[in-house]
Order: C-alpha cells, then structure tokens, then sequence
C-alpha cells in the first residue's frame, strides 16, 4: 500500500472501527449483538425445519416465510461474525476484496428481503381477495419463478455496487471504515475522487428496490383490507385480517427501520456518528431474530410444528 500526502492508492485493506466514539465500551456492545445472533440462528433455522417436515405448510405462505428465513441467515452470517471478532478480538482488519464481498451479499440479502415480503404480500392479496383461484394462481411454476426473479434482481442490481467501487475509486483519503461492515456508502465516503456515481447509483438501488415494493404492498393491502370490510360478519374480517398480522408487523419493522436509518446516515448531518451506525447494525440484526418470534407468536401452525418436533424429540 502506497500513500502520498496522507492518501492510499489501491490499498490492499480496510480498518473496521465498529462503532466509533464508544470503542471503549465495544465488548459490552457485543453481547446484545451476539444474543440477537444466536436467536436469529436458532429461530430461523427452527422455521426451516418445521416449514420442510411438515407437508401441510407445503403452501406458498410457508414457502415465501422459509425463503425469508434462509435470508435472514444469510444476512446475520455475512455480518455478525466479523463484527463481534472487532467487538470482541479487535480483528478490525478486512482485506478489500473481502469488504466488497461482505458489501454485496449484505446488500443482496437486504434486496432479497424486500422482494421476499412483496411476495407474501401478493400471496395474502389472491388468498383473501380472490381465494378460489388462490391455487391456480400461485402454482409451483409460479413459485419458482418468483424466487428466482427476487433472487436474480437482487443478485444483479447489487453486483454494480461494489465493481463500480472496485473499478472507479483507486485513490481513498483514509482506509479506516467508520462502521461495524462494508456498508456500501461508508466505503465510497473515503474515497478522495469523484464519487457522484457510486451515490447516484446507490440511491437508485434504494428507490429502484425498496421503494418499488413498498409502493406495492402498500398497494396489495389497500385492496386487502378493501375486502375485508366488505366482509358481512365481524368473525370472517378478523380471522381474514389475522392472516395478515404477522406479515403486516415484520413489513413495518423492516421499511421503518430500513428508511430511518437511510435518511439518517444520508441527512442526519447534526446526529452523533455512533447513532449512525448503531441504527445500521440494529436495522439488519432485528428482522432476523424478531421475525421467527413473529410467526411463531401469531401462526398457529408454525407452532404446532414446533411442538411436534420437541414432543418427538422429548419421547425419542
């Protein structure tokens, strides 16, 4: 690595800080972290399990929860454990290819969660408002090929995010990383060259992404509750509409947490940079281990899978 006059010419290695300001306090950081992780791991793998051994959750509701818990896995795995190795082991060093690889599949699996409840959300649109074709509708073909269209969208769009940084950004004022991961914009933030289209192209993936589903379902559930209150007997609305708590709870929690904390890091100029990334580590680590509690909570047949499964294990 080569610097002149304080900068560095395609540095083999980034500096994760973590949280900057409370380095001091990191390892009790990490505990709530490490818990969350564990709980991510054991709830979504536990979902896995259950959605796959039991032939009546064979539908395109648990199917669309399963794909949603392996994505979750696959986001807790691509960060917690190099965070808690700089919580816990002060091993703050990343090589820069390996940055760009955590950067992209952190940022696929976020887009693949959001495609994932845009998903749910049209398969509750055809189970209440058009039930009777809600089979013909959302055959196995169907199935298929939304999941590989969420996965190749998000695969695809992302891929340009860490090549642009790879190819464009040679020159970088400092290699230390104000975060906890390679998040896209606090790589690009070191870099001392023109870096207009490494932010054009991000917030494009923001709205491209996550705006587009937001907008449709918000869509979905308008038409959703439509129905429902057209409904003629109050028992029919509320079992119709418990259908859709679960998923409507896990869809506000991810887009409030998703867009607070976009709007903070990109205008919170006035807010202290450890919120900043407390709230980015939060808004990645909460989905993965609240949304099996969710489902569990609130699905009666998740739960009785569950029980299944330790009732078979407790007399094994």
């Amino acid at each position: 690595m080569q610097s002149t006059n304080k900068t560095f010419f395609s540095p083999s290695t980034f500096t994760l800080i973590g949280v900057p300001g409370l380095e001091s306090v990191q390892h009790w950081i990490g505990i709530p972290f490490f818990i969350s992780f564990i709980l991510a791991v054991i709830g979504n793998s536990l979902l896995i399990i259950i959605i796959r051994s039991e032939r009546s959750l064979h539908e395109p509701m648990y199917i669309f929860l399963a794909i949603l818990a392996a994505t979750d896995l696959g986001l807790t795995f691509c960060i917690t454990p190099k965070m808690l190795a700089i919580f816990w082991l002060h091993v703050r060093e990343i090589h820069f290819n390996s940055c760009l690889i955590q950067m992209y599949f952190t940022h696929t699996f976020q887009c693949m969660e959001s495609g994932i409840l845009l998903a749910m959300a049209f398969d509750r649109y055809v189970a209440i408002c058009n039930p009777l074709r809600h089979s013909s509708i959302l055959t196995k073909k169907v199935l298929i090929n939304i999941i590989l269209a969420v996965t190749f969208r998000a695969a695809i769009i992302i891929i340009m995010c860490p090549l642009l940084i790879k190819l464009r950004l040679k020159i970088f004022k400092t290699t230390f990383i104000s975060h906890s991961y390679c998040e896209h914009m606090a790589v690009v933030r070191l870099a001392s060259v023109d870096t207009k289209a490494n932010k054009i192209y991000g917030l494009f993936v923001a709205f491209s992404v996550l705006g587009f589903d937001v907008i449709f379902i918000f869509m979905s559930y308008s038409l959703i509750f439509r129905a429902v209150f057209k409904l003629p007997q109050k028992e029919a609305r509320l079992k119709a509409f418990n259908t859709c708590t679960a998923h409507i709870f896990v869809f506000l929690q991810f887009y409030i947490l998703t867009f607070f904390t976009s709007f903070i890091h990109r205008f919170g100029f006035n807010v202290a940079p450890y919120v900043h990334i407390l709230l980015s580590n939060l808004y990645l680590l909460v989905p993965p281990f609240l949304n099996p509690i969710v489902y569990g909570v609130k699905t009666k047949q998740i739960r009785k899978g569950m029980i299944k499964i330790f009732h078979t294990k407790g007399t094994a």
